[in-house]
């Protein structure tokens, strides 16, 4: 196992990001930059032993300053939405900015996490750690927090992502990594014949802006039952008011067994290369996204980033949990620690 580092670029401000390579003894190789902690890509053996990149994303640093899409992104304070951008800690309320249909999505889409450098530490043979001081109120969260993501690669084919975090005071903090996957190459076209089993007997489901109703549906009978392994094109355009919302699965699920800490979460595989990938979580929820939205644009090498190119498996807590009290809550204590741990292994 190995970690090479590289120049990126430089942004815009005149600083310069850096590529990190981990590759282990099977040829799996994850690249990272220290520009918002993104993973960039990640070249997987297909079941011709033949290296694949699942990760949807750039060649160019400058791609990643715009990034509408939060491709590879590490988001934080708090991913997904925030009604009205209003929360209350012990009775103090917050306003983040307003940037999604009158909600908040992903704190802030100029300033969050991934558009931060952090700093790049703890270099090991399989690992590289990179930390980010958010000052308080930043964004609009209360506190000082320090905060670190270590990227692992195992020789068994596992990406391990283990989040920190600590603050001065009581505050929000809710990280994902936003990753858009295609598990048959970067440049292959849509992702609708993937087939995925998500480990949930419930989800939120949504009213109008994305944002949970505050009930838990049960997935049977519906197009969001995944507890049978099925190609995501088997039900994603059926007659179902929950898709018809957010044109097609942008939904979070209730992982099960969220107080026994990390567990299966999800699969996804590819028919075309072989390459399966498997989520563990100790996280209780799951957002799982199909690009309905995805802006079309270039991504690497010339291909064609559009709706559908990928799909999204993100580890967190509800969406607008902090505004539902009977759901999971992502509020951190004045100088407890914040840690969590997903794992994305390759088969």
């Amino acid at each position: 196992m190995s970690v090479i580092s590289e120049k990126f670029g430089i942004l815009k401000d005149g600083r310069e990001a850096s590529l990190y390579t981990i590759q282990n003894k099977r040829g799996m190789k994850a690249v990272l930059t220290d520009f918002g902690a993104i993973l960039v890509s990640l070249w997987v053996p297909d079941k011709r032993g033949e290296l694949t990149d699942v990760i949807l994303g750039f060649d160019e640093l400058g791609k990643y300053e715009d990034n509408f899409d939060m491709q590879g992104a590490t988001v934080g304070r708090n991913v997904n939405r925030i009604e009205h951008g209003r929360f209350r800690i012990d009775g103090t309320e917050y306003q983040l900015a307003v940037n999604e249909n009158g909600n908040n999505i992903h704190s802030s889409m100029d300033k969050g996490f991934h558009k931060v450098l952090w700093k790049a530490e703890s270099f090991s043979d399989d690992s590289v750690s990179f930390s980010y001081h958010s000052p308080d109120m930043e964004n609009g969260f209360p506190g000082n927090l320090e905060v670190s993501l270590t990227y692992t690669l195992t020789e068994s084919g596992a990406l391990i992502l283990s989040y920190y975090g600590k603050s001065d005071k009581k505050t929000l903090v809710n990280l994902t990594n936003h990753s858009y996957f295609n598990l048959s190459g970067y440049a292959s076209g849509d992702i609708l014949d993937t087939v995925v089993w998500i480990n949930a007997e419930q989800f939120t489901p949504v009213k109008s802006g994305t944002i949970p109703t505050g009930e838990l549906w049960d997935v049977s009978g519906t197009p969001m039952d995944f507890r049978l392994p099925k190609p995501i094109a088997q039900d994603i355009h059926a007659d179902f008011e929950q898709l018809k919302l957010v044109y097609g699965y942008d939904h979070n699920f209730v992982i099960r067994g969220f107080e026994k800490g990390l567990r299966k979460a999800a699969s996804a595989q590819s028919p075309r290369t072989g390459i399966k990938m498997t989520v563990y979580t100790d996280l209780p929820g799951l957002q799982f996204y199909t690009g309905n939205t995805t802006r079309d644009i270039t991504g690497k090498s010339g291909a064609l980033i559009t709706k559908h190119s990928g799909f999204c498996m993100e580890s967190h807590y509800y969406p607008n949990s902090i505004n539902i009290p009977w759901f999971p809550q992502p509020v951190l204590e004045k100088g407890a620690l914040y840690k969590t741990t997903t794992i994305y292994q390759f088969s």
